[in-house]
């Protein structure tokens, strides 16, 4: 029967019947005749001239996973190197920024890279010749940390300096190539086979070269004074490389700062318990508590309190701002009352002295025009080594720039031996907060969600602290930058003043890390005093040595 239905699809009737006769018959004379019957059909067929189908070169199948590859490279290499030799429109540059060689793309580096090759095809459409040389970031804290975090703990401990830089140099290439494949998949036209690497010996010498043309001109120096620094990268930071977490927890405390007999006697209170109030948000500061600041035109008044009806004998004395004292009266236990025994206006407590509570050094009250009433208590507690305001206040007075904590954001030696070891921002803050508490000078504790700066690569707080750093002074390049912004077409307009007040809002950049992968500082230090050399001569000599021994691990 299969037989048969073949011959009628064949067109033959006759076979057709002929092949019903012989239904019975079997083996290979039946397959011999069925193979006749189909190559005669396909001989005599009387309707193949009556299909009218298209004769091509094209292929039954797309083949796409082999033919793509042909087709991107005659859109992208033969493209890139056609344009410049056929194009004769003027050249078109994309300075492109380059990315970070730390891994592997991500749909951030889609959308970046994919808006300039737009560009870039777009001026080709125009007639123009388009140089575009893509390039890499090859240094940096986040590749080091990309590459120690292949390792152990105990073996990353373990490596030296020249260890650590090439396994960071490694890991660095590494990723460049598998950067660059993913670019080239995505379509991206230009010069891949000679990307410009910032690791590269040339290039780093350049940068060095721009770097003495700043030192020359006064533009870099050293100081010790509070940088924002990472207790998890264990480095210094520079303000671009934070990110702000508005629900960061921390324990807001009101401390009570015990005032000497004599600056109390000069309040007028002649006897008992009489302290300045203060208020942080940061308990594990009050180590390195030098002064206290209030603003020679707010009015301050001393009040005595008394705790849950106790009996005016067993209150104490407080020296808060007038205007605070509603709120400080709400953070005392039910039953309390707190009256005002007289009013002083903030110059008049200049010169009056404290004991500081963690150190016990003896400290100051002074004047400062950054104090308001509008928050805390109208006191401020300053540490100047823990932050950019105090850090000015304590130079404008003369006071110590002192910070007990080390690398890893914990307490040193110097701040006792009950803090010492801990971390600031944990166990380090609530051993200070029990000390307070031990001394009956904690007068309430809270917590307090703000926000507060975090390190942009590992997503955890950071701390300000009083290290030695290298600085680049910007303040004098400030007006010429905004002036070189005006010859500079800007799409959409709206985004020069953002630019501009980026610009203007800054007057130094923080630029040494205590990290070991990057072009490092061509600076050398006297082995007994500690003092830096950094002159044009001492560059130049550190920029041959990198040209000639091939790079700055030389």
């Amino acid at each position: 029967m299969n037989q048969s239905l073949a011959a009628l699809r064949l067109g033959s009737a006759k076979q057709a019947a002929a092949s019903l006769a012989a239904g019975s018959s079997t083996g290979k004379g039946a397959a011999h005749r069925a193979r006749g019957y189909a190559a005669d059909a396909k001989a005599k067929n009387p309707y193949s001239h009556t299909l009218r189908l298209p004769r091509t070169g094209f292929p039954l199948r797309a083949d796409a996973a082999r033919r793509e590859k042909e087709f991107r490279k005659r859109c992208t290499d033969t493209l890139y190197e056609w344009q410049l030799e056929n194009n004769r429109g003027e050249k078109f540059i994309l300075h492109d920024g380059p990315p970070y060689a730390n891994g592997d793309l991500h749909i951030g580096h889609f959308m970046n890279k994919v808006l300039k090759d737009i560009i870039n095809r777009y001026q080709v459409m125009q007639g123009r010749r388009v140089v575009y040389i893509p390039g890499f970031d090859g240094h940096g804290l986040p590749i080091e940390q990309k590459a120690l975090e292949r390792l152990k703990a105990q073996d990353r401990d373990s490596l030296d300096p020249m260890a650590i830089r090439k396994l960071a140099r490694d890991f660095a290439l590494e990723a460049v190539k598998r950067q660059t494949k993913s670019f080239k998949e995505y379509g991206v036209m230009g010069d891949w086979s000679h990307p410009y690497l910032t690791l590269d010996p040339g290039y780093e010498a350049d940068q060095l070269g721009i770097f003495k043309v700043m030192v020359e001109r006064g533009y870099i120096y050293r100081q010790n004074k509070p940088v924002y620094w990472s207790p998890s990268s264990h480095t210094a930071l520079a303000e671009a490389e934070l990110e702000y977490n508005d629900k960061h927890v921390s324990t807001s405390v009101y401390v009570k700062m015990p005032l000497t007999s004599e600056s109390a006697a000069k309040l007028g209170a002649t006897t008992g318990d009489v302290s300045a109030l203060i208020w942080t948000t940061t308990p594990w500061t009050l180590p390195a508590n030098r002064a206290i600041a209030v603003r020679h035109d707010l009015e301050y008044v001393l009040a005595r309190v008394v705790e849950g009806g106790g009996s005016s004998a067993a209150g104490y004395q407080l020296l808060v701002g007038k205007d605070r004292l509603a709120a400080i009266a709400e953070l005392l236990p039910e039953g309390s009352s707190i009256a005002e025994l007289g009013t002083f206006a903030g110059k008049q407590l200049e010169g009056l002295e404290y004991t500081s509570p963690i150190s016990g050094k003896q400290c100051r009250v002074l004047l400062a025009d950054y104090v308001t009433g509008d928050s805390g208590t109208g006191l401020v507690h300053s540490a100047p080594g823990h932050g950019q305001e105090d850090y000015e206040f304590g130079l404008a007075n003369g006071i110590e720039i002192f910070s007990p904590v080390d690398d890893y954001g914990r307490f040193t030696n110097e701040a006792g031996p009950t803090l010492a070891g801990k971390e600031v921002l944990g166990e380090g803050s609530r051993a200070v907060v029990d000390m307070l508490t031990a001394q009956g000078l904690l007068l309430s504790q809270q917590k307090f969600t703000h926000s507060y700066p975090y390190d942009w690569r590992t997503k955890l707080p950071i701390i300000q602290r009083a290290t030695p750093q290298w600085f680049a002074n910007v303040g004098d390049l400030k007006a010429s930058a905004c002036e070189s912004l005006r010859e500079v077409a800007i799409v959409p307009e709206s985004s020069r003043r953002r630019l501009e007040s980026y610009v203007t809002g800054r007057s130094e950049w923080c630029i040494s890390r205590q990290r070991v992968w990057g072009v490092p500082i061509p600076v050398f230090y006297n082995a007994a005093s500690g003092e830096p050399l950094l002159t044009a001569e001492s560059i130049d000599h550190v920029i041959s040595v990198i040209r000639d021994r091939g790079g700055s691990d030389a």
